[in-house]
C-alpha cells in the first residue's frame, strides 16, 4: 500500500522524484544560480551599487551578496520585491532556465538549396540556418540571381524583410518606389507590400535576404 507521504513527492518541490515531472524540474542549485545571475545583470544594467539595490528591496547588503551568490534560496515575497525594486516582472528572474539556447553554424558554401516562390523564375536560394520550434522565425537566406534567372516584382509575404547586396547591380522595387542596389547597398521594408527586382542590370547577382516573420504558425 502507498502512503500519502510516498503519494506527495518531494515535500520541498511536490514532484515525485521518480515521475515524469522529474526530468523538468531545475537540479540542485540550478534555480539560485539562475537568479543570482540574473539579479546581477538586471543590477548592473540599471546602474545600481548593490547598497542602493538593497535600500530599494528593503534588506541587508549582506543579505544581497548572499543572492548574488547563489548562496541562499529567495521566497516568493523576496523575488517579488527584488523584481519590483529592479522594474522588471518576476519572471525574467527565471529566464534561461527551462530551455537550452541553440545555436546553428553553416559552413560556407554549405547552406541547402531550398525552394521558395521565385525558384520557379530562375531564382537561386540556399538556406543559411534556422532555428527550431515557434516564435524563432528568422529566414536568412542567399539569393544567385543568373543569366537564367526572370524578374518577379510581385512577392508578398508576412513580416520584415532586409536585403544585403553582395555582388552585381539590381533595380529592385517595394510599392510604388524604386531602389538601385549596388554591393554594399541595404534595403529593409515591410513584406505585405509588393516586391522583388524589376530589372537585373549586372549578372551575376547575389544578395543576403533576411526575413522576420515573428511569432508565425511554423507551418506558413
Amino acid at each position: 500500500m502507498t502512503s500519502a507521504t510516498d503519494d506527495a513527492g518531494d515535500p520541498a518541490t511536490g514532484v515525485d522524484p521518480e515521475g515524469p515531472l522529474a526530468a523538468l524540474a531545475p537540479g540542485p542549485g540550478e534555480l539560485e544560480q539562475m537568479i543570482a545571475a540574473r539579479t546581477r545583470e538586471y543590477r548592473i544594467a540599471k546602474g545600481l551599487t548593490m547598497t542602493s539595490l538593497a535600500q530599494r528591496v528593503g534588506m541587508s547588503k549582506a543579505m544581497l551578496s548572499k543572492i548574488e551568490n547563489a548562496q541562499t534560496s529567495c521566497s516568493l515575497s523576496v523575488l517579488s520585491r527584488l523584481a519590483a525594486a529592479l522594474e522588471i516582472p518576476v519572471t525574467a528572474l527565471f529566464r534561461g532556465i527551462d530551455s537550452d539556447r541553440e545555436a546553428v553554424f553553416t559552413p560556407a558554401g554549405h547552406g541547402a538549396e531550398i525552394v521558395r516562390r521565385g525558384s520557379n523564375v530562375g531564382h537561386l536560394y540556399r538556406m543559411l540556418g534556422q532555428l527550431r520550434g515557434q516564435g524563432k522565425r528568422l529566414e536568412p537566406l542567399l539569393c544567385t540571381l543568373t543569366e537564367a534567372s526572370e524578374v518577379f516584382p510581385l512577392f508578398q509575404h508576412p513580416g520584415t524583410e532586409f536585403i544585403y547586396m553582395l555582388d552585381g547591380v539590381m533595380r529592385y522595387v517595394h510599392g510604388e518606389a524604386r531602389y538601385e542596389l549596388h554591393a554594399g547597398d541595404s534595403l529593409i521594408f515591410d513584406g505585405e507590400g509588393p516586391h522583388g527586382p524589376e530589372e537585373l542590370v549586372e549578372l551575376p547577382i547575389t544578395f543576403l535576404t533576411v526575413t522576420g516573420y515573428g511569432h508565425m504558425p511554423d507551418g506558413v
